[in-house]
């Protein structure tokens, strides 16, 4: 859908009118001062709390225009005037080696599947109780990812990302670090990142523990202190609290759905659900480790059977108590990711009101948002800080 070249043409217009937009808007709301910002930049500024509010975090880069963890998107996002790059999905090779993509197993990011000198390493495994069939990072070396090119996701969503298939590589998480010092160097102001450490306890069994390798990664580029411009999460607790003794870095606790479990609770026996980690006691738990949770936005405001928005929980009034910031997760532009009463028609790569979503998550009094389309996501904000 949506691949007629009058709809392509519509598509594009749009999405060019909004990056262009928010190149002006972006840089009034941050309050952009270059050279201004130079000292604060090399020590990572205030911290958390230094930056904009609502935080508008650039999810996988920006993922609404370029394939997702790759160098490109993270680049698009700062151009497009993102706080925060979410540069580094983190998963390990079988060599030891951090890299970034959204999961381990990289068949629908990658064109793997056009290599035939790799058809054999295509397997079924359990990832984290789901039996899961394809190419996993940890049987190949630094070396042999570094043949791969990275594709489009989600293509029926976004058919025009598919034009920069096969252009960016799997990025590493020390060339992220590189990349976000040349950028920091040439904005004049502290770029940041916010790296999930991807099935901590799958990775954990085979050997290849990442909270270690994350550690020592960022300790030799003096990225693991207090005030350092890297925020780290993960959906499993034990993993965050395990971080909290090897680094200084602003932790979060990411949250799925109330009635999940967390892949760490399951394999340990903790029989509690995320419903029983956002209660207050709870929250006054992750207090005590982490400085915030990324929830998913339902656990904000719930959808209805048809998939509308219902009335806001309080959650963000219960985190705020115990001093967590929120960071739910995610917005994107396109109507199948919109809830119910903010779509446009039925095309799944047509825009929705977008807008009028994020006026509303932002009501709640969240301290941020990731979105796979920055731009959107400034002017929105914009919008908002200004009504």
């Amino acid at each position: 859908m949506g691949t007629q070249e009058n709809e392509q043409t519509a598509v594009t217009g749009r999405r060019m009118l909004l990056g262009a937009a928010v190149l002006g808007a972006g840089s009034a709301v941050l309050g952009l001062s270059g050279t201004a910002k130079a000292a604060e930049a090399r020590h990572g500024g205030g911290g958390v709390k230094s930056l904009p509010k609502p935080t508008i975090i650039g999810h996988r880069g920006a993922s609404g225009y370029r394939p997702e963890h790759t160098l490109g998107s993270y680049q698009l996002a700062l151009d497009m005037g993102a706080d925060i790059v979410e540069a580094g999905d983190l998963v390990p090779t079988r060599d030891g080696h951090l890299v970034c993509r959204h999961e381990p197993e990289i068949g629908g990011t990658t064109d793997v599947a056009d290599h035939p000198e790799f058809a054999d390493r295509r397997k079924t495994k359990s990832l984290d109780g789901v039996a899961t069939t394809g190419w996993f990072t940890e049987d190949f070396t630094l070396a042999e990812l570094k043949t791969l090119r990275a594709t489009e996701r989600i293509p029926a969503n976004r058919p025009h990302n598919t034009l920069y298939n096969g252009r960016w590589e799997i990025p590493t998480f020390e060339e992220v670090l590189r990349w976000q010092d040349e950028q920091t160097r040439k904005r004049g102001k502290q770029v940041w990142i916010y790296p999930e450490l991807k099935h901590p306890t799958y990775f954990r069994k085979q050997g290849l523990a990442l909270e270690e390798r994350v550690a020592k990664v960022l300790h030799k580029y003096g990225r693991d202190r207090r005030n350092s411009p890297v925020i780290l999460q993960s959906f499993e607790p034990t993993s965050v609290q395990r971080l909290n003794k090897l680094v200084d870095n602003p932790l979060v606790v990411l949250l799925s759905g109330a009635t999940s479990r967390p892949w760490d609770f399951v394999e340990t026996g903790d029989p509690r659900t995320v419903a029983d980690l956002i209660k207050p006691a709870g929250l006054r738990e992750i207090a005590s480790y982490a400085q915030g949770i990324g929830p998913t936005l339902d656990l904000v405001i719930p959808k209805d059977a048809a998939g509308n928005l219902t009335t806001p929980t309080t959650l963000v009034a219960d985190a705020h108590k115990v001093g967590l910031i929120l960071h739910p997760y995610t917005m994107r532009n396109e109507n199948p990711f919109l809830p119910a009463n903010f779509r446009k028609g039925t095309d799944a790569d047509a825009y929705g009101d977008v807008f009028g979503a994020y006026r509303t998550y932002f009501a709640t009094g969240i301290d941020g948002v990731f979105t796979d389309n920055p731009d959107t996501g400034l002017l929105a904000r914009e919008d908002f800080v200004n009504a």
